[in-house]
């Protein structure tokens, strides 16, 4: 029995990275050694900026150096020209990179027969004297337009290649495309010659000039597909590559402030670290408020931060925000912070996330503001600008940077919650900021529609903006209503003033049961005092009695010493003795009638 040979994996060969932000993710590592690659693209696209980049970079961070071939600048303009860009081109164009004048007028061509050998076997040498590993044939579409001939345009095209092939180059070959169409002007055959296609375009949309940059073809190797916004920066051009289609988030359980206290304990003691919080609200309702405080408390615990804003400079919001007590201006002198501000319809809002991007890389923030983001749907259409929020919620979190971004509420209800760039679903946090109107008066409030992961307070707080900062009033309600501004201050002074009539009214009382009671002991008293009186009459009396008594009995006890008689109780008058008392009475009558006056005289 015969067993079947599988077939080896096809192994890809290895990549030579361009250093161009965003190509080299979607080429999946750049561009194939000894391979060459065509720039296609009109006026303006980026196609020298591409191939010259990728010479400097090389030489640069792989020590390898190039030759740079223009048939339409000359040296002088193109070193010129790259000079916004930190590249160092005049001490790389002494020793590393080597620039070919190759510009030819017409009547140097069509004289005679013409043909790049000669100016082949130049660079042959010279790539033996450097050691040189990278060539670019920049404008190669000049040199073939003055050639008038498809036949010879052709047989220069192969010649190279050919050139190319025998020297084992990693060669870049840029024409243009006019009028805006997708072939290169009278040589599209180049486009099958070359290993690898790439398109830059540049164009409007809704008035805001678009760069974009596609990889047609790619010969032995897989690349993302699409057409991908591109911008410039310090370090030259940067492609907006896709993200990753897994998501992989980390989930902190650490809390910081959400900018003051009140607000940290609405949301069930603050945000979580490396979380997206949105702020939606109409205009003037204090989102920036809300994120420069944010801002400030991060730099007061020696966090980085990064604040963009759109259509408003750096100073005039750290003015405004100190209006309210939000210092910024230290923490943007101590590095802490750094404020970059935008205009929004300048770049697309593919442009704008390439640029954060470079400036998340270059401070390193822990915390970040965007403010509003719902301005770069003016930036290039509505749908660009969603995908744009989504994606870059998605990069604060693979960074783990904690972002607070504000937008605006779209409608003339006061109450809307929805905006343009439906971001509320990805944002971990939504605080919605409205006025409530009555009675002629104006006032913020502050409600938290969601917060992910924790418990939050579902009441519509007042949001007070003072010297101090902002301030979450408490809840005030009456007859099962929620009363702000002046309605309330109206009913808390009733209150008060009732609060005073029932102190007062009580004070009164209190001071009347004070007279009460003091009448009543003072009553007491005298009535104690009264009693004790007719006590002490009543001791009298009885002591006034017992002496009545005393010396009654005491007199009588004297008259009968005096009469000479028994003592009281001690002798009964009896009829027997009364008689014998008669008697003997009667010889004494004169006796008798003496005692009883003495009797009478005696006291």
């Amino acid at each position: 029995m015969k067993v079947k040979k599988t077939a080896a994996p096809r192994q890809l060969p290895s990549k030579l990275a361009t250093g161009i932000q965003g190509f080299d993710e979607l080429s999946h590592g750049g561009l194939t050694p000894n391979r060459t690659s065509l720039l296609l693209g009109g006026p303006g696209s980026g196609k020298t900026v591409f191939a010259l980049q990728t010479l400097v970079n090389a030489a640069r961070r792989r020590d390898e150096p190039g030759i740079f071939v223009a048939f339409e600048e000359t040296t002088r303009q193109i070193i010129a020209n790259a000079a916004c860009f930190n590249w160092g081109l005049p001490a790389l164009a002494r020793n590393k990179l080597f620039f070919l004048e190759a510009q030819l007028s017409p009547e140097v061509v069509q004289s005679g027969e013409f043909d790049l050998s000669g100016m082949l076997a130049m660079l042959k040498a010279k790539k033996q004297e450097m050691g040189a590993r990278w060539v670019v044939f920049d404008g190669i579409d000049v040199l073939l337009t003055l050639l008038q001939n498809p036949i010879a345009e052709m047989r220069e095209i192969y010649r190279i290649r050919d050139w190319l092939a025998d020297n084992e180059m990693n060669a870049i070959v840029t024409a243009k495309i006019e009028g805006g169409t997708s072939e290169a002007v009278n040589y599209g055959f180049m486009q099958f010659m070359m290993d690898c296609v790439i398109r830059l375009g540049r164009r409007l949309e809704h008035g805001v000039s678009l760069h974009r940059l596609e990889i047609t073809k790619y010969r032995g190797s897989d690349f993302v597909a699409g057409e991908y916004p591109v911008s410039f920066g310090p370090s030259g051009m940067e492609v907006g590559a896709p993200e990753p289609a897994e998501i992989r988030h980390a989930a902190s359980t650490e809390r910081i402030s959400a900018g003051f206290e009140r607000l940290d304990t609405m949301l069930g003691g603050g945000l979580f670290r490396g979380s997206s919080t949105l702020i939606t609200g109409v205009p003037g309702t204090s989102k920036t408020t809300l994120t420069g405080k944010f801002a400030e408390a991060a730099c007061r615990r020696g966090e980085r931060t990064l604040f963009v804003s759109f259509d408003e400079g750096a100073e005039p919001i750290m003015r405004n925000l100190a209006s309210v007590g939000i210092q910024l201006k230290p923490h943007v002198q101590s590095g802490l912070l750094r404020m970059y501000s935008a205009r929004t319809e300048s770049i697309g809002a593919e442009e704008h996330l390439i640029k954060l991007k470079a400036l998340i890389r270059e401070h390193r923030p822990r915390c970040m503001v965007i403010d509003p983001l719902s301005a770069i749907a003016k930036a290039g259409g509505l749908a660009a600008a969603r995908a744009v929020a989504n994606r870059l919620i998605y990069m604060a979190k693979d960074e783990k940077v904690t972002v607070m971004i504000t937008a605006i509420s779209e409608g003339d209800d006061p109450q809307t919650e929805a905006t343009e760039l439906q971001i509320s679903t990805v944002a971990d946090t939504w605080i919605h900021l409205s006025y409530v109107v009555r009675s002629g008066e104006r006032n913020r409030a502050l409600t938290i529609i969601k917060s992910r992961g924790t418990w939050h307070s579902n009441q519509v707080r007042e949001l007070i903006l003072s010297e101090t900062g902002p301030m979450l009033a408490d809840v005030y309600t009456a007859g099962g209503e929620v009363l702000m501004g002046t309605l309330r201050w109206e009913k808390e002074t009733e209150e008060k003033a009732r609060k005073t009539q029932r102190r007062a009214d009580a004070d009164h009382k209190q001071r009347e049961l004070q007279f009460a009671e003091a009448d009543t002991r003072a009553r007491i008293k005298a009535l104690e005092l009264d009693l004790q009186r007719q006590r002490a009459e009543l001791a009298l009396y009885s002591r006034d009695d017992e002496a009545r008594s005393f010396s009654s009995s005491e007199r009588e006890n004297e008259l009968r010493k005096l009469r000479s008689a028994d003592p009281a109780g001690r002798a009964t008058l009896t009829p027997a003795n009364a008689k014998a008392r008669g008697a003997n009475g009667s010889g004494n009558s004169g006796n008798g009638k003496k005692a009883r006056k003495e009797a009478r005289d005696a006291p």
